[in-house]
């Protein structure tokens, strides 16, 4: 089986030095590792630090015209959002959506909120709070927002989901069948249990393995979601960008 494209890399469009990369760089690398296609997903434009610029999305479009003809890679744009409140916003106007292909959304630290509730609660409890023994209060705030999310936003992609933010993995991911949006499985981490994953695909969810890949190098390199996969044994047809082009909501 063979990655057709990677959905979720970052270039220097994510700010101080968080992507390392550029555009080029990064089809560069894809076209060398035998991918079809790429999704430039820097990071949303609320987190504090690294998120990209609406003015820079022109030129992200730009470098992204110049890197398909130079390396014949179909390339996507479009952006990793963040979830920065309980009421299931995330940080994307509806003006956003006609300059994006594609896009992301997950849990990150450090982004800007509407409310110091949202920033107490989806922020500071998850940074401090145990990763290992979440209460359920916590758990299920965490759930309502990305269920909520699910529903208000056209998102094709959950990212590294569970990953700085437990939730009720199987009701987001229950949900996520529903709307046609795919669970990533992440390259650079695991951040579900085999368990989870094994009753994820009795019930028909969807997956897609991306890199998250943060250098051109990185691309890719998926080797950690798929010895998951393999291991629990999720069935090939529910892997979404093996051997064959993905839709998504925009195409």
């Amino acid at each position: 089986m063979i990655l057709y494209g990677d959905y979720h890399t970052h270039t220097i469009y994510s700010r101080h030095n968080h992507g390392k990369g550029t555009v080029l760089q990064n089809a560069t690398v894809a076209a060398e590792k035998g991918l079809k296609q790429i999704a430039i997903t820097d990071h949303g434009f609320n987190h504090t630090f690294f998120g990209i610029r609406r003015k820079d999305i022109p030129l992200l479009r730009e470098d992204i015209l110049n890197a398909k003809e130079v390396t014949g890679i179909d390339i996507l744009l479009g952006v990793e959002a963040n979830l920065i409140s309980l009421s299931g916003e995330v940080d994307l106007k509806e003006q956003d959506y006609e300059n994006l292909d594609i896009i992301l959304m997950g849990h990150h630290s450090l982004v800007s909120t509407p409310t110091f509730a949202d920033k107490w609660h989806l922020t500071y409890e998850n940074l401090l709070g145990s990763p290992y023994k979440p209460s359920e209060e916590r758990i299920a705030r965490n759930t309502t927002a990305f269920l909520r999310a699910l529903d208000k936003y056209p998102i094709d992609i959950i990212t590294h989901l569970n990953y700085g933010c437990p939730t009720d993995t199987l009701a987001v991911a229950r949900l996520a069948k529903q709307k046609g949006i795919y669970v990533e499985l992440n390259g650079k981490r695991t951040h579900f249990s085999d368990r989870e994953l094994s009753i994820m695909a009795e019930e028909g969810v969807k997956f897609i393995i991306n890199s998250d890949a943060h250098s051109p190098d990185r691309v890719g390199e998926c080797n950690l979601a798929f010895n998951q996969a393999y291991r629990v044994g999720i069935p090939s047809n529910l892997i979404v960008n093996l051997d064959k082009s993905v839709t998504f909501h925009k195409k």
